[in-house]
């Protein structure tokens, strides 16, 4: 069995091509011309704008006419991880999904769920002519894993909808009305160098098979990031090992979890040994310490050939002293809604550039308040001023304010509850959706975000359940029938 013989039949049609379609953010011409050809092909009057942007038109239907025009909103890039013993060009290659134990997969990729399935959805509502609904505006946004540059640069005129359903939401039976803003903060550490000592045995040493993740919807998950636990290490090991670093390299995505870092390490040759015990001793303690949240946290460590250079002392302990330093995970949970976290940071890589002699560490703050998300910024900014780094923040992105007396919730909720004689779950979320930037353009918009369960986003452990695609379907078709 392949995706396409899973039903509802039509979705997963256009989920399984869109797969075939290179994605990545800020590299969605493949799939803007995709689009763009789907709309021709089947006659949708659509409309493009200078940010890369589509949103395709669909009359009412007979008797809806006067009802006001809905939005489906999904993104259209995708998040690019790889596991790193898999060979694999996001730019050229399909997804390769299968089918195991009621989940859709990858084979050692993310899957594109995330939001491929949303825009499957839309795609879907315009193909389907046996639905009753309102005019369909399907919008589908570039470059929201990345910056949200799409919702950013949206065209004047694009949409003329009442209402919006993002279908970006990861957990079926959950409707929501409200999520974080966010702002990235990147440092730039210049380092000066000196001779790898010759007396000095170099290693590779790794943490590799943690869990990682969003690093807004698992955050408060308790898992581990590996570029905390590699510095945990090398910070310790500083002056017991008298160690010399060539480079550090941990994580890739600042929205995603980082899974995975390496260092490359030497030390005096007469305590080589004794110090690669040490680390894997180390990767027992934190098995152990980790036991609930990371159950294949991997340490391993190899024999390389010695670089000609190694950072200079006091740059190396002054970079250790910034990772460990750096808060990172929940920092505050609200007090407005209960569970839900409220300001977080995530370290999400440490990159170096070893021929221009500059380390890049790049975290990102999330927060459904705006000060407590400038003050986190500004906390992560100051350990870096502390280490000498010149420090840059993104733009940043607003949150979405809940609305709980919104029209377009209540029939949501209603159409749940008909469905499917359960009560939905009205939350907000900590993870950044595009609807606080559609709100300062639109302000008299009414949205709701839902979609079916993913689990393991931003990860090769993507995972899609396939029976929670036909109750999103089912819930998506039943509010266009009934939202006036």
């Amino acid at each position: 069995m392949t995706i396409r013989d899973l039903q509802p039949k039509l979705i997963w049609e256009q989920f399984d091509d869109i797969t075939r379609v290179p994605r990545p953010s800020k590299r969605e011409q493949k799939i803007i011309e995709w689009l763009v050809a789907f709309a021709e092909k089947h006659g949708f009057d659509y409309q493009t704008d200078a940010t890369g942007n589509v949103v395709m038109r669909k009359p009412a239907t007979k008797g809806y006419e006067g009802r006001p025009a809905v939005i489906l909103q999904s993104h259209m890039d995708m998040v690019c991880e790889k596991n790193s013993d898999v060979e694999f060009d996001f730019d050229t290659q399909p997804i390769e999904t299968y089918i195991e134990d009621g989940w859709v997969r990858a084979k050692g990729t993310t899957l594109g769920a995330d939001c491929g399935i949303g825009m499957a959805a839309a795609l879907a509502v315009l193909l389907d002519n046996s639905l009753e609904h309102p005019a369909i505006e399907a919008l589908f946004t570039v470059d929201e894993e990345t910056g949200l540059t799409g919702a950013f640069g949206l065209g004047e005129g694009m949409l003329t909808g009442k209402y919006l359903l993002n279908l970006d939401s990861e957990d079926e039976g959950e409707l929501f009305i409200g999520c974080a803003g966010g702002i990235d903060t990147v440092a730039r550490m210049e380092y000066e160098t000196e001779a790898a000592p010759a007396d000095y045995k170099f290693v590779r040493l790794e943490v590799g098979d943690l869990l990682g993740g969003h690093s807004g919807d698992d955050i408060d998950k308790g898992r581990a990031n590996s570029n905390k636990l590699l510095a945990r290490f090398l910070y310790n090991a500083c002056d017991t090992f008298q160690i010399a670093i060539e480079r550090i390299d941990g994580g890739n995505l600042r929205n995603a979890i980082p899974r995975e870092a390496y260092a490359v390490v030497g030390v005096p040759a007469d305590a080589v040994e004794d110090f690669k015990e040490r680390y894997m001793e180390f990767g027992e303690e934190l098995k152990e310490e980790f036991r609930h949240t990371e159950p294949r946290m991997r340490f391993s460590v190899t024999d390389v050939d010695a670089p000609a250079e190694v950072m200079s002392n006091d740059d190396m302990c002054a970079l250790l002293i910034t990772i460990v330093g750096l808060p990172n995970g929940v920092l505050a949970m609200s007090f407005a809604v209960a569970g839900l976290v409220e300001t977080s940071s995530n370290l999400a890589s440490v990159k170096f550039d070893v021929e221009g002699r500059v380390v890049t560490i790049t975290t990102s703050q999330r927060s459904s308040v705006e000060s407590a998300k400038l003050y986190a910024a500004q906390t992560i900014e100051s350990v870096f001023f502390l280490a000498g780094c010149d420090v840059e923040h993104s733009d940043g992105y607003p949150g979405w304010s809940p609305n709980p007396d919104s029209k377009l919730l209540s029939a949501t909720a209603q159409c749940y509850r008909s469905l499917f004689a359960t009560e939905p779950k009205v939350r907000a979320i900590h993870a950044g959706l595009e609807c606080g930037l559609f709100l300062e353009k639109y302000p008299h918009l009414e949205m709701v975000s839902f979609g079916p369960t993913l689990r393991g986003v931003h990860s090769p452990d993507e995972r899609l359940e396939i029976a929670t695609v036909d109750k999103f379907w089912k819930l998506l078709v039943e509010v266009l029938r009934v939202i006036d």
